[in-house]
């Protein structure tokens, strides 16, 4: 078991060096994101509350949301298609779910002020 513990690691991280991505630095992106996501969709509702603007905090919430797979297109090297695809599509199914969150928490703003 730890030999192929071992070989998953030594080819996680010969990913890296292929492509010119530290896989260390992705996930401490992803993984760090996490809160911030968290606090600009709490924003996005706290703004929805007051009546203000959404724009800014919708913004946020994008950015902390793709920020990984920016570091992956930025630093990437010889990245093959099919990765960016794959981005594509999970970035618009977070998308889609990350709406459907936000929507969910309008709704129940707006059932709590009636």
């Amino acid at each position: 078991m730890a030999e192929l513990f071992e070989s998953l690691k030594i080819w996680f991280l010969g990913l890296g060096e292929n492509y010119g991505v530290n896989p260390i630095i992705f996930g401490s992106i992803y993984v760090g994101a996490i809160p911030f996501f968290t606090l600009s969709v709490g924003w996005i509702v706290k703004n929805y509350r007051k009546n203000k603007s959404i724009v800014l905090p919708a913004i946020s919430t994008g950015f902390f949301f793709v920020s990984a797979y920016l570091y992956l297109i930025i630093a990437g090297k010889n990245v093959p298609f099919w990765v960016y695809l794959f981005i594509i599509v999970l970035v618009v199914g977070g998308g889609i779910s990350a709406y459907k969150k936000i929507q969910g928490k309008i709704e129940a703003v707006d059932t709590k002020e009636e």
